[in-house]
């Protein structure tokens, strides 16, 4: 049931974020989708050039965040979105969605729209309490079921295990190995670890607890800086990067080109040395 995504296979990989500006029915909103749009292309190309591996969109701009209650106007304007970075990096460079908060059936159906290879799930396993509230049930049955009917079965499912801007108190005698073990055995594609928030170190013993638990791809989902990259390489496949390759390291500013440049010059040099020349 497991399906490594082809990028992942064999090769270590740099993924980059491209936050979208907020979209209709957003409390931020004041930007036509075209236009939303047209720069997330921008950005998708720049990251592309700087020599990322893939990317992925997310409507973290949508703050404060509902879950799992998104009307079809955030659909829609996901694949409006997508369909245009699909074709602004062309169809080799691998493209994922996250949908923001628990939009996890709204993110297959954009990927499946729009040709994306993987969607990022948190709450994929156990329940938990996030800022925009109780996370009460797991994504993995519903949402593996609803990739089945809608003929998407090709779409990986990246899934964040002990997720960031969360509480895990109820699952506290859980242990981060036994989630992954569990995000393996419900039929994820690929677990994330990630830090505490948006922008915050992810734990190298994390990433080694998680890659020691499942033969899943490990991605380490928040807080990789070029300094940081060594260390989580020992022991992740994948490093998701949105914070630092933005313009004075901060989520919400657009993408630095050359902290872009800089950020994948650092993954190459050690990616070589673990791997040999990639």
């Amino acid at each position: 049931m497991n399906k490594t995504p082809a990028f992942l296979r064999g090769r270590k990989a740099l993924i980059g974020m491209v936050h979208i500006g907020a979209l209709p029915g957003a409390p931020a909103a004041r930007v036509p989708v075209a236009r939303l749009a047209e720069h997330a292309a921008r950005e998708a190309v720049v990251l592309a050039k700087a020599g990322f591996d893939a990317v992925i969109i997310e409507n973290m701009h949508d703050r404060p965040y509902v879950h799992q209650e998104h009307g079809p106007e955030v659909s829609a304007a996901m694949t409006a979105v997508a369909v245009a970075v699909r074709s602004a990096v062309g169809e080799r460079l691998p493209v994922g969605v996250q949908v923001l908060s628990g939009g996890n059936r709204e993110a297959l159906a954009v990927a499946l729209a729009a040709g994306l290879q993987f969607i990022r799930c948190e709450n994929f396993v156990f329940s938990h309490v996030a800022d925009e509230g109780l996370l009460g049930r797991a994504e993995a049955g519903p949402l593996l079921r609803y990739r089945r009917q809608i003929g998407a079965e090709h779409v990986a499912v990246l899934c964040d295990i002990k997720k960031k801007h969360a509480s895990h108190a109820i699952t506290a005698d859980v242990p981060l190995a036994d989630a992954a073990a569990a995000a393996e055995f419900f039929g994820a594609d690929g677990v994330i670890v990630t830090g505490t928030a948006t922008g915050r170190a992810t734990s190298v013993q994390d990433v080694a607890e998680a890659a020691g638990a499942t033969r899943l791809p490990i991605l380490v989902g928040s807080g990789v800086t070029p300094e940081s990259v060594g260390d989580l390489l020992e022991f992740a496949d994948a490093l998701i990067v949105g914070s630092w390759i933005k313009r004075g390291g901060r989520w919400e500013n657009p993408i630095d080109a050359v902290r872009a440049r800089g950020m994948a010059s650092a993954f190459r040099a050690v990616s070589r040395r673990a791997k040999g020349v990639r």
